[in-house]
Parts: structure tokens; sequence; C-alpha cells
């Protein structure tokens, strides 16, 4: 059985994408970062990307219909990103999703985005087995979710009480010089520095829970740097980074491999657009591989938010003949985890 061709459609925050899968098999993945426009305020403003996804919408469709070597009237679902993330933002993907469906006649799956950071990893990797723990680490999430089914049950299990992690890694690139967004500065500034340089603090570490806290080591770092300036030193941005970056790799990775040993589970699944630093990854799989559990991560371009992960997530509740969305679906901002698909 081929399968259902179903186009993805994703705008939660600052990348239009647009992407194209049938079954497990991705046949386009376009993507239209606006990050360069948010650049010089430092961080993600809400009607700049908007605006950008009104007007990236239509060329990225047409784009990865382009890749695909198909037409609109080849796909068989739309899938889009209902929540969360910006409420704006989401409102142009879901209006354009709509209007797609409309036309062509076509059920609409709206879909929870962290949801969907979990089903592209069957991509890559295929078929996920039941349950896994999965790991989303991003700029604006970190949980930690238990899946028995991707399209079906998604429980949380501990997420962020303040900061998420990619937030943590903007302010502290910001505080140290570093462009936005901070992630990928931060990875490469902590190659050449020593990751046992500055002891920096471990939220909620030893608490017991599944949670996370970054406000608490994002200030220490600010307060750190501060105190190094007015003494007239020189601040070794590489050290920083790199303890930085070990503080928070070390508390993702305890606390993923805790959730699997507490549920018996011994598949680990890491997305989002933290996913791809190199320190999570290189951390992640040594303790995963210490405690016999199997690590899958996504490559890079997947872990940060595209169309290609709803996609996947559309084609799987399609594949399935799940029932899709009401043309009324809402665009909501703070979707729980828990509601995989709106109904």
């Amino acid at each position: 059985m081929i399968g259902p061709l179903v186009l993805g459609i994703e705008t939660s925050c600052d990348e239009t994408g647009a992407g194209l899968v049938r079954g497990h098999e991705l046949l386009a993945d376009a993507v239209a970062s606006s990050v360069d426009e948010h650049a010089r305020f430092g961080g993600v403003v809400p009607e700049v990307a908007s605006r950008a996804h009104l007007e990236a919408m239509t060329p990225s469709v047409d784009r990865a219909l382009a890749q695909a070597g198909v037409t609109l009237a080849d796909v068989d679902a739309i899938a889009v990103t209902a929540g969360p993330g910006l409420a704006g933002a989401l409102l142009v993907g879901v209006a354009a999703a709509k209007a797609y469906a409309l036309t062509l006649g076509k059920p609409l799956y709206g879909v929870n985005h962290l949801a969907a950071h979990v089903a592209v990893d069957q991509l890559e990797h295929g078929p996920l087995p039941a349950p896994v723990i999965a790991l989303l680490v991003s700029g604006g999430h970190s949980s930690l979710l238990l899946v028995p089914d991707v399209a079906g049950e998604v429980i949380s299990l501990g997420s962020t009480v303040d900061d998420a992690a990619g937030e943590a890694y903007d302010k502290v690139a910001r505080v140290l010089g570093l462009p936005f967004p901070g992630g990928p500065p931060i990875d490469q500034a902590a190659r050449s520095g020593d990751p046992a340089a500055i002891a920096f603090p471990r939220g909620k570490y030893h608490d017991g829970s599944l949670d996370f806290s970054f406000a608490g080591l994002k200030t220490a770092v600010a307060r750190w740097v501060e105190e190094r300036a007015a003494r007239g030193e020189p601040v070794p941005v590489a050290d920083v980074a790199a303890s930085f970056q070990e503080a928070v790799a070390d508390v993702l990775t305890r606390k993923a491999v805790a959730a699997c040993r507490q549920h018996g589970v011994d598949h680990l699944v890491i997305g989002g657009g933290v996913a791809a630093n190199s320190r999570l990854r290189a951390l992640a799989g040594e303790r995963c591989a210490a405690a016999g559990i199997r690590l899958r991560v996504p490559r890079p371009g997947l872990c940060t938010d595209n169309g290609a992960m709803v996609a996947a997530l559309g084609s799987e509740l399609a594949s399935r003949g799940l029932p899709g969305s009401p043309l009324d679906l809402p665009a909501d901002s703070s979707l729980p985890v828990t509601e995989v698909v709106v109904r």
C-alpha cells in the first residue's frame, strides 16, 4: 500500500514550512525562515513573523510541490500546525490550510506541533516503537513525553517551569555578544572551550521530578560575565559557552534517561531545534548507550520547525483513516500536548 499524499503546513514561529509525505517517505520539504528579520531585535517579533508567513506561504507550497513533482490535485489530505505557538503566526497557516482543503475537497488535520516533532523521526528511522519517550527541546518548549501512540496518545511527564532551553541559549548568546538565534553560535564557540571551566548551576537536577528550569542558569551566566567585565577582565567566551552548554545538556539527558527508566521504556527520541546541538547529541548517545536505551535523533534539518514534520503526523492520521478536523478549527496558541489532533 502506497498511502495517501499529505501536504503539511507549519507556521508556529518564524519558519514557514511546507512538506509533502507519503507514508514514511519524505518527498519535499520547503522552508522559508524570517530569522534575519528578527535578528536586530534579538528575538522573534510576532507581528513580523506573521507578515513573513503571509508572504512566504504560497511560494513555499508551490516550491514543495515542484520538488516532489506533483500538483495540488494529487494531494489527498492537508495537515497544519494548529498549536501551540504564536497566535498570529498559527492563524496564517491554519487559514491557508483551510483554503487548500476547501478548494480541493480534501480532509484537513489540525495537529499538535509537539506531536509532529515526534512523528518526524519516522521519516528517517521508520515506525516508532510503542511506547517511546520523547525529549523535545526548542526555543519555546522543553518537554518530556511518554508516547504510546503518536497519532492518538501523548502523555506529558515534565516540562519547563520557566525558560525553555532554546530561550536560554538565545539570552546567553546575547550576553556573550553572539548573534541570534543563539544555538548555533554557542555550539560553535563551545568547541574550543572547556566545559568544566565554570561550575554553572543545574536547575531541578536532584529534585526527583521530570521538569526543567533554565532561568537560574541563564541568570548565573549573565552575572558571571557581568562580574568579570566589572573587574576589567576579559570574558573567555569559549569557556562560558562550553560550560553553559554542558549544564543544559547534562540536565536534559539526565532527566530523559530517568524518564525511560521510570516508565520501563528502552527507546528515546529527541526532537526540536536544540536537538541539532552537537553536545546534546553526543551526551545523549553516551548516556543512552550506558543505560541500554536506543536513541533516535532526526538529522538537524528535521529537528528545526518544518512542514515535513506536520506532514509526517498528518500521514499517520490519514493512513489510519482517522477523521479530520472541522473547517472551523481554531489556531490555539496553548494547545495541550495531549491533544494530538483537533477534533
